[in-house]
């Protein structure tokens, strides 16, 4: 663990919550924004699917993407 705190060291973290990217972590430079959105489009066999994660931020550097849920109004 303290190999990864290290390698992080000096870096915003910012950890993924639900969805698919569920547990995933990404690592920017304090001078480089997050953005408040991440669009994840998931390809297979099927018709593609999209999730949006929205950004929240934390105490310290870095913050949370939280999986946001399907409008009911969006539903087909």
């Amino acid at each position: 663990m303290s190999e990864e705190l290290s390698l992080t060291n000096g870096r915003d973290v910012y950890w993924f919550v639900g969805g698919p990217l569920d547990g995933r972590v990404d690592t920017r430079e304090p001078s480089d924004p997050a953005p408040d959105t991440v669009r994840y489009v998931h390809l297979h066999e099927g018709p593609k699917i999209v999730h949006h994660y929205d950004l929240h931020e934390v105490a310290g550097h870095g913050g949370e993407y939280r999986l946001r849920h399907p409008d009911p109004d969006d539903a087909g």
